[in-house]
Protein backbone atom coordinates (compact mmCIF):
# COMPACT_ATOMS: atom_id res chain seq x y z
CA UNK A 1 0.00 0.00 0.00
CA UNK A 2 1.02 3.58 -0.79
CA UNK A 3 1.94 6.23 1.65
CA UNK A 4 0.89 10.01 2.44
CA UNK A 5 2.56 12.71 2.26
CA UNK A 6 3.30 12.98 6.24
CA UNK A 7 3.58 9.20 6.42
CA UNK A 8 6.80 9.65 3.81
CA UNK A 9 7.96 12.13 5.94
CA UNK A 10 8.03 9.99 9.25
CA UNK A 11 9.66 7.26 7.12
CA UNK A 12 12.71 9.25 6.18
CA UNK A 13 12.95 10.57 9.29
CA UNK A 14 13.17 7.13 10.69
CA UNK A 15 15.92 5.59 8.19
CA UNK A 16 13.06 3.04 7.20
CA UNK A 17 10.94 2.17 3.86
CA UNK A 18 7.72 2.47 4.97
CA UNK A 19 5.34 3.26 7.86
CA UNK A 20 1.37 3.04 8.72
CA UNK A 21 -0.74 4.53 10.70
CA UNK A 22 -0.19 2.93 14.39
CA UNK A 23 3.40 1.75 14.17
CA UNK A 24 5.59 3.75 16.70
CA UNK A 25 9.20 4.90 15.52
CA UNK A 26 12.34 6.78 16.37
CA UNK A 27 13.06 9.71 14.49
CA UNK A 28 15.83 12.27 13.81
CA UNK A 29 14.48 15.79 13.98
CA UNK A 30 15.42 18.05 11.50
CA UNK A 31 14.86 21.31 13.77
CA UNK A 32 13.27 22.18 17.22
CA UNK A 33 11.27 25.60 17.97
CA UNK A 34 10.99 26.65 21.67
CA UNK A 35 8.94 30.45 22.42
CA UNK A 36 9.32 32.51 25.40
CA UNK A 37 6.02 30.78 26.87
CA UNK A 38 7.93 27.67 27.97
CA UNK A 39 11.84 27.78 26.75
CA UNK A 40 12.42 28.73 30.73
CA UNK A 41 11.03 25.56 31.91
CA UNK A 42 12.96 23.42 29.60
CA UNK A 43 16.13 25.65 30.59
CA UNK A 44 15.65 24.79 34.14
CA UNK A 45 14.95 21.02 33.33
CA UNK A 46 18.29 20.66 31.30
CA UNK A 47 20.17 22.57 34.14
CA UNK A 48 18.56 20.54 37.39
CA UNK A 49 17.37 17.60 36.48
CA UNK A 50 19.75 16.28 34.15
CA UNK A 51 23.06 14.05 35.02
CA UNK A 52 25.29 14.60 31.59
CA UNK A 53 23.46 17.95 30.07
CA UNK A 54 24.46 18.60 26.69
CA UNK A 55 22.55 20.02 23.46
CA UNK A 56 22.86 17.38 20.42
CA UNK A 57 23.07 19.82 17.20
CA UNK A 58 22.76 23.64 18.66
CA UNK A 59 22.29 24.40 14.62
CA UNK A 60 19.25 22.41 15.16
CA UNK A 61 17.59 24.65 17.84
CA UNK A 62 15.65 27.96 17.40
CA UNK A 63 14.60 30.04 20.03
CA UNK A 64 12.31 32.65 19.66
CA UNK A 65 10.52 36.04 22.41
CA UNK A 66 7.32 36.62 20.56
CA UNK A 67 4.65 36.06 23.64
CA UNK A 68 5.65 38.86 25.81
CA UNK A 69 7.59 41.53 23.56
CA UNK A 70 8.80 43.80 25.30
CA UNK A 71 8.17 42.14 28.91
CA UNK A 72 5.92 43.29 30.61
CA UNK A 73 6.80 42.21 33.96
CA UNK A 74 10.15 41.96 36.19
CA UNK A 75 8.82 37.94 36.31
CA UNK A 76 8.77 38.15 32.40
CA UNK A 77 12.35 39.75 31.97
CA UNK A 78 13.80 36.68 34.09
CA UNK A 79 12.10 34.15 32.19
CA UNK A 80 13.34 36.12 28.74
CA UNK A 81 16.37 36.60 30.18
CA UNK A 82 17.47 32.81 31.16
CA UNK A 83 16.33 32.02 27.40
CA UNK A 84 18.48 34.62 26.10
CA UNK A 85 21.45 34.04 28.10
CA UNK A 86 20.94 30.31 27.30
CA UNK A 87 21.27 30.51 23.89
CA UNK A 88 24.16 32.63 23.97
CA UNK A 89 25.83 30.27 25.99
CA UNK A 90 24.99 26.76 23.83
CA UNK A 91 25.04 29.22 20.45
CA UNK A 92 21.40 28.54 19.53
CA UNK A 93 20.08 31.16 17.10
CA UNK A 94 17.76 33.88 18.83
CA UNK A 95 15.00 35.77 17.49
CA UNK A 96 13.74 38.77 19.95
CA UNK A 97 11.32 41.13 18.30
CA UNK A 98 11.14 39.67 14.99
CA UNK A 99 8.03 38.15 14.88
CA UNK A 100 6.01 35.45 16.35
CA UNK A 101 7.77 31.98 16.20
CA UNK A 102 5.76 30.44 13.64
CA UNK A 103 6.00 33.33 11.15
CA UNK A 104 9.64 33.84 11.78
CA UNK A 105 10.25 30.10 11.63
CA UNK A 106 8.28 30.11 7.59
CA UNK A 107 10.14 33.27 6.58
CA UNK A 108 13.70 31.73 7.41
CA UNK A 109 14.19 27.87 8.32
CA UNK A 110 11.48 25.72 6.95
CA UNK A 111 11.54 23.49 4.31
CA UNK A 112 9.71 20.50 2.53
CA UNK A 113 10.49 17.33 3.46
CA UNK A 114 11.27 18.11 7.46
CA UNK A 115 10.25 16.71 10.63
CA UNK A 116 9.79 19.65 12.90
CA UNK A 117 9.16 19.57 16.71
CA UNK A 118 7.93 22.95 18.16
CA UNK A 119 7.27 23.82 21.60
CA UNK A 120 3.87 25.41 20.72
CA UNK A 121 0.93 23.81 19.38
CA UNK A 122 0.79 25.74 16.02
CA UNK A 123 3.72 24.38 14.93
CA UNK A 124 1.80 22.29 12.54
CA UNK A 125 1.63 25.76 10.78
CA UNK A 126 4.50 24.42 8.84
CA UNK A 127 2.72 21.78 6.51
CA UNK A 128 2.18 24.73 4.36
CA UNK A 129 5.77 24.31 2.83
CA UNK A 130 5.37 20.31 2.73
CA UNK A 131 7.10 20.16 6.28
CA UNK A 132 5.80 18.00 9.12
CA UNK A 133 5.55 20.49 12.04
CA UNK A 134 3.50 19.46 15.00
CA UNK A 135 3.65 21.01 18.30
CA UNK A 136 5.21 19.10 21.79
CA UNK A 137 5.51 19.78 25.52
CA UNK A 138 8.66 21.07 27.56
CA UNK A 139 9.67 16.97 28.24
CA UNK A 140 9.60 15.99 24.68
CA UNK A 141 11.28 18.89 23.74
CA UNK A 142 14.03 18.56 26.37
CA UNK A 143 14.42 14.64 24.81
CA UNK A 144 14.89 15.78 21.07
CA UNK A 145 17.23 18.85 22.03
CA UNK A 146 19.60 16.31 24.35
CA UNK A 147 19.05 13.36 21.79
CA UNK A 148 18.25 15.20 18.38
CA UNK A 149 16.00 12.56 18.49
CA UNK A 150 12.15 11.45 19.12
CA UNK A 151 9.83 8.85 18.69
CA UNK A 152 6.04 9.34 16.86
CA UNK A 153 3.28 7.66 16.91
CA UNK A 154 2.01 7.59 13.11
CA UNK A 155 -0.83 9.06 12.65
CA UNK A 156 -4.04 8.14 10.47
CA UNK A 157 -4.58 10.80 7.66
CA UNK A 158 -7.78 12.16 6.44
CA UNK A 159 -7.77 13.68 3.21
CA UNK A 160 -9.45 17.44 2.43
CA UNK A 161 -10.43 17.60 -1.58
CA UNK A 162 -10.77 21.12 -2.35
CA UNK A 163 -12.31 21.95 -5.27
CA UNK A 164 -13.46 25.33 -7.02
CA UNK A 165 -11.61 28.86 -6.17
CA UNK A 166 -12.65 31.19 -3.67
CA UNK A 167 -15.02 34.12 -4.05
CA UNK A 168 -14.33 37.49 -4.05
CA UNK A 169 -14.31 38.71 -0.18
CA UNK A 170 -13.66 35.15 1.49
CA UNK A 171 -10.83 33.90 2.57
CA UNK A 172 -9.07 31.67 3.59
CA UNK A 173 -9.50 31.90 7.39
CA UNK A 174 -12.92 31.47 6.41
CA UNK A 175 -11.92 28.50 4.51
CA UNK A 176 -10.57 26.98 7.90
CA UNK A 177 -13.39 27.85 10.09
CA UNK A 178 -15.66 26.69 8.06
CA UNK A 179 -14.13 23.28 7.93
CA UNK A 180 -13.45 23.01 11.42
CA UNK A 181 -17.53 23.85 11.99
CA UNK A 182 -17.63 20.62 9.66
CA UNK A 183 -15.30 18.09 11.35
CA UNK A 184 -15.79 19.55 14.95
CA UNK A 185 -13.05 20.66 17.25
CA UNK A 186 -12.28 16.63 18.17
CA UNK A 187 -13.11 16.00 14.51
CA UNK A 188 -9.56 15.06 13.83
CA UNK A 189 -7.11 13.83 17.05
CA UNK A 190 -3.91 12.90 16.38
CA UNK A 191 -4.75 12.22 12.64
CA UNK A 192 -3.18 14.38 10.03
CA UNK A 193 -5.20 17.05 8.11
CA UNK A 194 -4.12 16.61 4.59
CA UNK A 195 -5.05 19.55 1.79
CA UNK A 196 -5.39 18.90 -1.89
CA UNK A 197 -7.01 19.26 -4.81
CA UNK A 198 -7.17 21.50 -7.64
CA UNK A 199 -8.95 24.16 -5.01
CA UNK A 200 -5.54 23.87 -2.97
CA UNK A 201 -3.39 24.95 -6.17
CA UNK A 202 -5.06 27.93 -6.25
CA UNK A 203 -4.46 29.03 -2.59
CA UNK A 204 -1.21 30.99 -2.19
CA UNK A 205 1.16 30.31 0.92
CA UNK A 206 -0.64 32.74 2.62
CA UNK A 207 -3.54 31.23 3.07
CA UNK A 208 -2.12 27.85 3.38
CA UNK A 209 -0.14 29.16 6.55
CA UNK A 210 -3.92 30.12 7.51
CA UNK A 211 -4.78 26.23 6.91
CA UNK A 212 -2.51 24.48 8.45
CA UNK A 213 -2.26 26.50 11.52
CA UNK A 214 -5.66 25.74 12.63
CA UNK A 215 -5.42 21.90 12.29
CA UNK A 216 -4.53 21.96 16.08
CA UNK A 217 -8.28 23.33 16.48
CA UNK A 218 -9.44 20.49 15.34
CA UNK A 219 -7.08 18.30 17.47
CA UNK A 220 -5.05 17.38 14.53
CA UNK A 221 -1.74 16.12 14.78
CA UNK A 222 -0.43 18.56 11.63
CA UNK A 223 -1.99 19.91 8.36
CA UNK A 224 0.00 19.46 5.10
CA UNK A 225 0.08 20.47 1.34
CA UNK A 226 1.69 19.12 -1.15
CA UNK A 227 4.67 21.56 -1.96
CA UNK A 228 4.31 22.63 -5.25
CA UNK A 229 4.91 25.33 -7.73
CA UNK A 230 4.00 28.23 -5.26
CA UNK A 231 5.80 26.60 -2.52
CA UNK A 232 9.21 26.01 -4.38
CA UNK A 233 8.99 29.60 -5.43
CA UNK A 234 8.90 31.32 -2.10
CA UNK A 235 11.76 28.84 -1.10
CA UNK A 236 13.82 30.67 -3.71
CA UNK A 237 12.24 34.07 -2.70
CA UNK A 238 13.66 33.36 0.65
CA UNK A 239 16.94 31.74 -0.37
CA UNK A 240 16.00 27.97 0.47
CA UNK A 241 15.95 24.48 -0.91
CA UNK A 242 13.58 21.93 -0.32
CA UNK A 243 15.28 18.87 2.38
CA UNK A 244 12.38 16.68 0.01
CA UNK A 245 9.61 16.97 -1.70
CA UNK A 246 7.05 14.02 -1.37
CA UNK A 247 3.73 13.22 -2.59
CA UNK A 248 1.07 10.91 -1.60
CA UNK A 249 0.68 8.06 -3.82
CA UNK A 250 -2.42 7.53 -5.51
CA UNK A 251 -3.49 4.27 -3.27
CA UNK A 252 -2.35 5.93 -0.10
CA UNK A 253 -4.82 5.20 2.70
CA UNK A 254 -6.83 7.95 4.08
CA UNK A 255 -9.29 7.49 7.29
CA UNK A 256 -11.84 10.10 5.99
CA UNK A 257 -12.32 11.91 3.00
CA UNK A 258 -13.90 15.38 2.42
CA UNK A 259 -14.65 17.35 -0.63
CA UNK A 260 -14.73 21.07 0.09
CA UNK A 261 -16.28 23.20 -2.60
CA UNK A 262 -14.45 27.14 -2.24
CA UNK A 263 -16.90 28.75 -4.46
CA UNK A 264 -19.58 27.39 -1.79
CA UNK A 265 -17.77 29.28 1.41
CA UNK A 266 -18.78 32.33 3.22
CA UNK A 267 -17.68 34.84 5.46
CA UNK A 268 -18.10 32.50 8.82
CA UNK A 269 -17.76 33.94 12.16
CA UNK A 270 -16.75 31.34 15.44
CA UNK A 271 -18.81 32.36 18.26
CA UNK A 272 -18.14 32.10 21.92
CA UNK A 273 -16.44 29.82 23.30
CA UNK A 274 -15.26 27.37 20.59
CA UNK A 275 -13.56 27.48 17.52
CA UNK A 276 -16.67 24.79 16.14
CA UNK A 277 -19.03 26.95 17.58
CA UNK A 278 -19.71 28.32 13.84
CA UNK A 279 -22.42 30.66 12.23
CA UNK A 280 -22.39 32.68 8.88
CA UNK A 281 -20.90 36.13 9.55
CA UNK A 282 -24.40 37.24 8.76
CA UNK A 283 -26.32 35.78 11.41
CA UNK A 284 -24.13 37.83 13.72
CA UNK A 285 -24.37 40.89 12.96
CA UNK A 286 -25.06 43.39 14.98
CA UNK A 287 -23.59 42.62 18.22
CA UNK A 288 -21.22 44.90 20.32
CA UNK A 289 -17.74 44.50 20.42
CA UNK A 290 -15.04 46.79 22.53
CA UNK A 291 -12.25 45.64 20.59
CA UNK A 292 -11.17 43.94 17.43
CA UNK A 293 -7.66 42.25 16.89
CA UNK A 294 -5.97 41.56 13.36
CA UNK A 295 -2.54 40.04 13.65
CA UNK A 296 -1.61 36.58 15.04
CA UNK A 297 0.47 33.54 13.24
CA UNK A 298 -3.05 32.73 11.65
CA UNK A 299 -3.42 36.26 10.13
CA UNK A 300 -1.32 38.92 10.50
CA UNK A 301 0.35 38.40 7.57
CA UNK A 302 0.89 40.82 4.59
CA UNK A 303 -2.09 39.84 2.45
CA UNK A 304 -4.16 39.90 5.79
CA UNK A 305 -2.86 44.12 6.13
CA UNK A 306 -3.72 44.74 2.70
CA UNK A 307 -7.44 43.21 3.13
CA UNK A 308 -8.13 45.37 6.58
CA UNK A 309 -6.46 48.76 4.97
CA UNK A 310 -8.57 48.39 1.78
CA UNK A 311 -11.21 48.01 4.18
CA UNK A 312 -10.46 50.50 6.49
CA UNK A 313 -9.38 53.35 4.07
CA UNK A 314 -11.22 56.85 4.34
CA UNK A 315 -12.90 55.52 7.41
CA UNK A 316 -12.95 55.50 11.59
CA UNK A 317 -12.65 52.98 13.85
CA UNK A 318 -15.89 53.57 15.59
CA UNK A 319 -15.96 55.08 19.19
CA UNK A 320 -15.15 53.27 22.13
CA UNK A 321 -13.74 50.52 19.91
CA UNK A 322 -9.84 49.41 20.43
CA UNK A 323 -8.35 48.45 17.08
CA UNK A 324 -4.96 46.76 17.52
CA UNK A 325 -3.23 45.51 14.23
CA UNK A 326 -0.47 43.41 14.87
CA UNK A 327 1.94 42.61 11.59
CA UNK A 328 3.16 38.93 12.32
CA UNK A 329 7.14 39.61 11.92
CA UNK A 330 9.07 42.80 11.28
CA UNK A 331 9.57 41.53 7.54
CA UNK A 332 5.70 42.47 7.41
CA UNK A 333 5.72 45.27 9.20
CA UNK A 334 8.54 46.90 7.35
CA UNK A 335 6.55 45.39 3.95
CA UNK A 336 3.14 47.07 5.23
CA UNK A 337 5.14 50.46 6.02
CA UNK A 338 6.18 51.00 2.54
CA UNK A 339 3.07 50.02 0.93
CA UNK A 340 1.07 52.82 3.36
CA UNK A 341 -0.82 50.11 4.95
CA UNK A 342 0.13 51.35 8.69
CA UNK A 343 -0.72 55.01 7.75
CA UNK A 344 -4.26 54.18 6.80
CA UNK A 345 -4.90 52.36 10.00
CA UNK A 346 -3.75 54.88 12.33
CA UNK A 347 -5.27 57.77 10.32
CA UNK A 348 -8.68 55.74 10.81
CA UNK A 349 -7.57 55.37 14.80
CA UNK A 350 -5.79 51.66 14.79
CA UNK A 351 -3.47 50.98 17.07
CA UNK A 352 -0.58 49.93 15.31
CA UNK A 353 1.78 47.37 17.43
CA UNK A 354 5.49 46.03 17.34
CA UNK A 355 5.33 42.36 15.87
CA UNK A 356 3.96 39.37 18.59
CA UNK A 357 1.80 37.46 19.26
CA UNK A 358 -0.43 40.14 21.42
CA UNK A 359 -3.90 39.75 22.10
CA UNK A 360 -3.89 36.43 20.78
CA UNK A 361 -3.17 35.11 23.96
CA UNK A 362 -4.65 37.50 26.10
CA UNK A 363 -1.79 37.91 28.26
CA UNK A 364 0.95 41.31 27.22
CA UNK A 365 -1.40 44.13 24.80
CA UNK A 366 -5.45 44.53 24.11
CA UNK A 367 -6.33 41.96 27.30
CA UNK A 368 -10.22 42.34 27.40
CA UNK A 369 -12.05 43.32 30.57
CA UNK A 370 -15.44 41.97 32.52
CA UNK A 371 -17.65 41.30 30.29
CA UNK A 372 -15.78 42.79 27.01
CA UNK A 373 -16.20 41.79 23.67
CA UNK A 374 -13.30 40.78 21.33
CA UNK A 375 -13.79 39.85 17.65
CA UNK A 376 -10.25 38.58 16.85
CA UNK A 377 -8.21 36.98 13.95
CA UNK A 378 -6.44 34.96 16.64
CA UNK A 379 -6.46 31.33 16.99
CA UNK A 380 -9.25 30.56 19.80
CA UNK A 381 -11.80 31.81 21.50
CA UNK A 382 -11.92 29.82 24.73
CA UNK A 383 -13.28 30.84 27.63
CA UNK A 384 -10.68 33.73 29.38
CA UNK A 385 -8.50 33.60 26.31
CA UNK A 386 -7.99 36.99 26.01
CA UNK A 387 -8.60 38.43 29.37
CA UNK A 388 -11.14 38.56 31.98
CA UNK A 389 -13.59 34.79 31.80
CA UNK A 390 -16.59 36.56 31.66
CA UNK A 391 -15.24 37.96 28.32
CA UNK A 392 -16.51 36.78 24.81
CA UNK A 393 -13.99 36.06 21.97
CA UNK A 394 -15.30 36.03 18.06
CA UNK A 395 -13.22 34.93 15.29
CA UNK A 396 -13.02 36.21 11.89
CA UNK A 397 -11.03 37.26 8.76
CA UNK A 398 -9.25 40.49 8.59
CA UNK A 399 -12.24 41.63 6.28
CA UNK A 400 -15.10 41.13 9.41
CA UNK A 401 -12.93 41.69 11.95
CA UNK A 402 -11.92 45.39 10.20
CA UNK A 403 -15.18 45.87 9.13
CA UNK A 404 -16.92 45.22 12.77
CA UNK A 405 -14.29 47.91 14.17
CA UNK A 406 -15.59 50.27 11.84
CA UNK A 407 -19.14 49.61 12.93
CA UNK A 408 -18.81 49.18 16.40
CA UNK A 409 -20.08 45.80 16.23
CA UNK A 410 -20.04 42.55 14.24
CA UNK A 411 -20.33 43.65 10.63
CA UNK A 412 -18.96 42.23 7.12
CA UNK A 413 -17.01 44.10 4.68
CA UNK A 414 -19.81 44.05 2.26
CA UNK A 415 -21.96 46.20 4.92
CA UNK A 416 -19.89 49.30 4.56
Amino acid sequence: MGMTIAEKIIAAAAGVDSVKPGDIHTVTLDRMMSNDGTTHLTVDMYNNKLKNPRIADPKKLVFIVDHNVPSDSPKTAASQKKMRDFAKENGIDFWEGKGVCHQVMMENYVRPGELIFGADSHTCSYGALGAFGTGVGCTDFLYGMVTGQSWVLVPESVKFNLIGELPEGVYARDLILTIIGQVGANGCNYQVMEFTGEGAKTLSISDRIALCNMAVEAGAKTGIFEADEKAMEYLKEHGREPKAVFHSDPDAHYIREYTIDLSKVEPVVAKPDFVDNLSPAKEVRGIKIDEAFLGSCNNGRIEDLRVGAEVIKGKNVADKVRFLVVPASQTIYRQALKEGLLDIFMEAGAIVMNPNCSVCWGSCQGVIGENEVLISTGTRNFKGRAGHPSSKVYLGSAATVTASAIKGEIALASDL
